[in-house]
């Protein structure tokens, strides 16, 4: 793995974890501070949408099975705002169904991984869609 390029904490990108489960919260936020990025994290829907309305992550890695509001429900209402439209989503999930990846594109999601996923592995798709946006600048 090559190191990360140091970036000032402000211009970092902001990557939102949202996940029920504090321990996958807490890993992959910790290996995505330790490669540089600045992260938030919230515990299911509705506090992905106040935080993500709040501070427009550019990244949000979302989990699908969450009790109450559901991933699906919470990309929808993510990608319907004007102010998070352009944030880029990853579904992060360990729901394995035929189709999933499909129905994750047409929500307007911009990958699909399934759990467990390897902190390098998601930390490759981060930059990899990062990268492109920073290059359409």
């Amino acid at each position: 793995m090559t190191k990360p390029r140091k970036r000032s904490a402000a211009k970092a990108p902001l990557v939102m974890v949202v996940d029920d489960f504090a321990a996958a919260r807490h890993m992959y936020g910790h290996f995505l501070t330790s490669s540089g990025y600045r992260v938030e994290e919230a515990q299911g829907g509705p506090e992905a949408i106040e935080k993500g309305l709040a501070l427009r992550p550019d990244l949000i890695l979302m989990d699908l099975a969450m009790p109450g509001m559901d991933g699906w429900e919470a990309i929808h209402r993510l990608k319907s705002h004007e102010r998070t439209k352009h944030s880029l989503i990853v579904v992060v999930t360990g729901m394995a169904h035929a189709g999933g990846a499909k129905k994750a594109k047409a929500a307007g999601c911009d990958a699909y991984l399934l759990k467990p996923c390897l902190p390098e592995t998601l930390l490759g798709v981060v930059r990899s869609l990062l990268g492109r946006r920073a290059g359409r600048k």
